[in-house]
Parts: structure tokens; sequence; C-alpha cells
């Protein structure tokens, strides 16, 4: 454990020894953290290092194994989220909780204790504490406006009055300015500013090192669970957070075997930009070959392949396949031109989890199942069988083709999504995050599985957030960062610790970014 310094001035909260764990995997380990009244502090680190977790357990969504949490010198424990409320916690993750279809001033109040004696809401109560905080924050919108016509920047305004509603004390910011613009995001930091001005207590997380090092004045940089390094009232530049973060030492991940031949480029995206969140992408994927994708949260890297897939509209660019260049307007005519994709979300996307296995690897190559192309009836009979090769060749654990999907482990899911795209060859596959949360073995037998897909002749693209994985399985990993391409590697050069330092570059140079 590396103990934070004692601190210059009085202390709002201190995390002691905090340690947590999940299905014998430890999240955290030993951390603790001080946090002072009026002060931004930073923390950072790679994806899994550790960072939500003690925040999560700030919120009392998570209650920690070990260690204890102290609030003006007192003992707390934070069992539930309203509790975090009550002792002023306010919490503003990535995925805001607004309400769609409320107005600014009822999400505002959400969770405000203003009722009358007849335990109804206050509204003319509510309404003038909310214009007088939304004043404060630089709310320029009537509280009238659906939460839906705003942007992302305003809408994390009416996530912070939210907090200011509720005399927050501490405000926890989890990659606030990951889809703002420069302009939004300077605008956000003035109103941080401002808060911490009055005493608030901010906890900033984000991977854009460029801004920590410029708005924190204390930083607490974690790595596999632990707390690495802790400034405070010390603000660190963005080559000290990149060297804390990936560390002089990384643990080395088996590379896998060359391909034995590469063909033809079969994917080839050229300026590919949806004017937001992807910003002049180029990339090529040849047969044979599986491409990793990586890059931070917020980098672009899952909307970009959205876009290659028809599910989000390109506002400019050109994607290229073997039989001329293409622009999907929806998902349904990437599966006629041969592409495949298992996206991010398993469970809400990428499966029917009320539906038989054999429906679900069936899906996308109905028409191989017609009876005639003028007949609508399809042969159940060729469909099963075909779903009963694949569990067998895929590995997937069931009691049979037709136990509905929602039944089975995460991992065998995975291999569901996996399986429906070998029912016909495909030219391209675009896998999402393929083997986010399952467990070791089934990670292996996906890697296997996409190996093999290579192996006979598919274009593979791999997007995911686990640099680990991109290195167990990537023949060459391109990186983006701040949505763009920002370097490449490829072979024995593909590592951990190439990626983050990839990952991590347009921070030291945010000039660049457009």
């Amino acid at each position: 454990m590396v103990a934070p310094p004692a601190a210059t001035g009085q202390v709002l909260l201190t995390a002691e020894g905090v340690s947590k764990a999940f299905g014998g995997a430890q999240a955290l380990r030993d951390v603790s953290v001080t946090i002072r009244p009026g002060v931004v502090h930073g923390f950072v680190g790679a994806n899994g290092a550790g960072k939500s977790t003690l925040i999560r357990i700030l919120a009392g969504v998570h209650h920690p194994d070990s260690g204890s949490i102290h609030l003006d010198g007192q003992e707390v424990h934070i069992t539930t989220p309203l509790v975090a409320s009550q002792l002023g916690l306010a919490f503003i993750h990535q995925e805001m909780s607004i309400i769609p279809g409320w107005d600014v001033l009822r999400n505002m109040a959400l969770g405000m204790p203003y009722r009358t004696r007849a335990g109804i809401i206050d509204w003319k109560a509510t309404r003038v504490r909310a214009a007088a905080v939304a004043k404060r924050v630089g709310i320029h919108f009537s509280l009238d406006t659906l939460i839906d016509d705003l942007s992302t920047a305003d809408k994390w305004l009416v996530m912070i009055a939210r907090a200011l509603m509720q005399d927050a004390r501490l405000i926890a910011m989890d990659e606030p300015t990951a889809s703002l613009s420069p302009q939004e995001s300077n605008r956000l930091h003035e109103i941080i500013r401002e808060l911490t001005a009055a005493g608030t207590a901010v906890i900033f997380v984000s991977h854009r090192l460029a801004e920590v090092s410029e708005l924190c004045e204390d930083v607490t940089v974690f790595k596999d669970g632990r707390v690495v390094r802790s400034a405070v009232n010390e603000r660190l530049s963005s080559h000290e957070l990149v060297q804390a973060i990936v560390g002089r030492r990384m643990e080395l991940t088996q590379r896998p075997e060359p391909p034995t031949s590469v063909g033809d480029v079969v994917l080839d995206a050229r300026h590919v930009s949806d004017g937001r969140m992807v910003k002049d992408v180029s990339l090529q994927v040849r047969a044979g070959e599986v491409v990793g994708l990586g890059g931070l949260v917020g980098s672009g890297r899952t909307e970009f392949a959205r876009l290659l897939y028809g599910a989000e509209r390109m506002r400019s660019g050109d994607v290229a396949l073997p039989d001329g260049a293409v622009r999907f307007a929806e998902p349904a005519d990437a599966v006629a031109m041969g592409l495949g994709m298992v996206p991010e979300e398993r469970r809400s996307q990428g499966v029917f989890l009320d539906k038989s296995i054999d429906f679900n690897i069936n899906l996308a190559s109905l028409n191989s199942l017609r009876v005639s192309r003028f007949v609508p009836w399809l042969k159940l009979g060729v469909g099963r069988r075909r779903a009963e090769r694949l569990i067998k060749e895929v590995g997937i654990k069931t009691r049979g083709a037709g136990q509905p999907v929602g039944s089975l482990s995460g991992g065998n899911q995975q291999k569901v999504a996996l399986a429906r795209w070998l029912a016909e060859d495909r030219k391209v596959l675009i896998l999402d995050e393929p083997s986010r949360g399952v467990d070791v073995g089934a990670r292996a037998e996906i890697h296997n599985l996409i190996r093999e897909l290579a192996a006979r002749g598919a274009a593979v693209l791999v997007v995911s957030s686990d640099n680990e994985e991109l290195v167990a399985l990537c023949d060459r990993v391109v990186v983006m960062a701040d949505g763009h391409v920002c370097g490449e590697v490829v072979g024995d050069d593909v590592t951990i610790q190439a990626i983050l330092a990839l990952s991590f570059s347009r921070a030291h140079h945010p000039k660049e970014v457009a």
C-alpha cells in the first residue's frame, strides 16, 4: 500500500485500508485515500485499476471487505446510496441517472426532502431552491425544459445542480468530459473551480491526463487495485501520471502465433467520422487477420465499430469491401453483405434471452433455411441440426438446442452470439468486448474460437478495453484516443505498456485534437 501524504489543512473524508474482491478476484487491495474540502481530487488509472470500485463503495453501492471510511474524523458505514446522500456525498456516473420525459426541475428535485405536512412535494419551495442552484451553476435554460432536449453538457449541469440541491459536500464525477467538446469541457472546469472555491470537494475521474494535471490539486493513481502514487497539494504532469499508470515493469502476456497467411484487405475504412465521437478514422483489416481496436473510455472505439456496421450514421468517410464501397443504412444491410457483429451489450443487444439457442444461432442466416425464395416457410429441422452441430463445435454447455439462452452462463451466452456468425461464412466479424464478464476458462475458449475464425479466412476486428486481451489475441492493435487513431503496434511490439502509452499519448498534446 502507498499511504497518502499527510494533508495540509482540514480533511473531509478518508478511506483507510479498503479492500474489495468480486468472485475471488481482488478489485481493491488495502487502498487509502484522503479527500480535502474545497479541492479537486483526481482519480486516474487504466481501465479496471480500481477507481470506480472505490467510488461505488463511497456511494454505498458496494460494501468493503475490510478497511474503514471516516467523515469529519468519525467512522461511517455507508450501507446504501441513501445513506451516502444523507451524509452529503453525491455521485455523477458516466451513465447519468436522469429520467427521460421529465423536465429539468423534476430531475433536479429527485431525492429532495421538501414535503408539506400532508406528505406531498412542496413544488413552490422546490422551484425557489432550484432556481437559486441553477443560477449558481450557470444553467441558462428554463427549469421546465424537457431533459431529453438538452445537450450532454447541459445534462451534466443538471446532475451537478441536483447534487447541490441536496447540499452535497462532496461530488464525484466519473468521466464528465468524455463526451464533451473542448468548449463544453472548459465550461465544466470553470463550474468545478467555482464549486471548490465555495468549499465543495470534487472527485474527478478522467483518462484525459492533461485536464487532470491542470484541474486537480490532489491526485491518486490506481493500478491493479492498489494506490501506486498519491499527491496532495501537488499538480502532477501528464508525463508523471503516465509513468505512474504504466509502471516500470509490466507483466508479459503470451502472444498468439503469427498467422500463417494473411490475404487481401477485406475491410477498408477511410476518414470515417460521425461529427461527435469519431473523427477522421482510417483502418484496414485483411483476411485471416485479427486486428485489435484499443483505447480508453470515451476514445470512440465502440462508436467507430457501430458506424462500420450501420448501427449509427456516418457523417463522412468511406467503407469498402471486396465488392466495392458501401455505406450501410442499418445493420441488416451489413449482414446481407457478409458482415457480422457481436455488440458490447451482450444481454440487451447480442442475444434474445427468452429465445432458444437454435433460434439465436440461426437468426442471421434465415434465408438459407427458406424452402424457396418465393415461400416464407423455413426448414426447421435443418436449422435445428445446424445449431446442434455448432453447439458441439463451439463448446456451448447446454441441455439441448431448445434451451433458452437466458438460462446459460455468461460465457455460454457469448458463445451463442459468436456461433450465429459461424452458421454461414462471414467476410468480416466485428467483436466488441468479446470476453467481458466471462470466467477465465470461457475467455480462453472464446479466444481460441476467434483465432480459428481468422484461420478460416475471416477478417476479425476486436474492440476491447482489456489490454491484456488485445495482447493475447491480436496480430496488431490500432489505438484510439479522443476520437482519433493515435497509433498502431504490430507483432512483438504489441504489449500492454505500448498500448497504454498510446492510449494516453493525446493527453500530452491537447492542441493536436481537433
